[in-house]
């Protein structure tokens, strides 16, 4: 299992993101958290298969998000096994 940290930015926050990604996250066996940050940015956490993870973020991209990400930053470890679901943070 692995985590994966992403950070988008671009015209991200105030756009249904959050909830967007949410809704995503159903379609892949993956858990994980979502929340705006305070720098505009939005940070993804989530858990699962390398390839159940990569085919997230595929879908996040490819979805109606695609046009408000300018740039993505994606860090890989290991799974630490805390998160449960996938939860909007507020």
């Amino acid at each position: 299992m692995q985590r994966v940290i992403v950070f988008y930015s671009g015209r991200v926050q105030g756009v249904g993101f959050r909830v967007t990604a949410r809704r995503l996250a159903c379609g892949y066996n993956v858990v994980g958290a979502v929340r705006n940050v305070s720098d505009g940015r939005v940070e993804l956490i989530a858990e699962g298969t390398r390839s159940e993870l990569e085919a997230f973020l595929t879908g996040i991209v490819e979805s109606e998000l695609s046009g408000f990400i300018a740039k993505k930053s994606e860090t890989w470890q290991e799974a630490q096994g805390d998160l449960r679901g996938f939860v909007i943070v507020p």
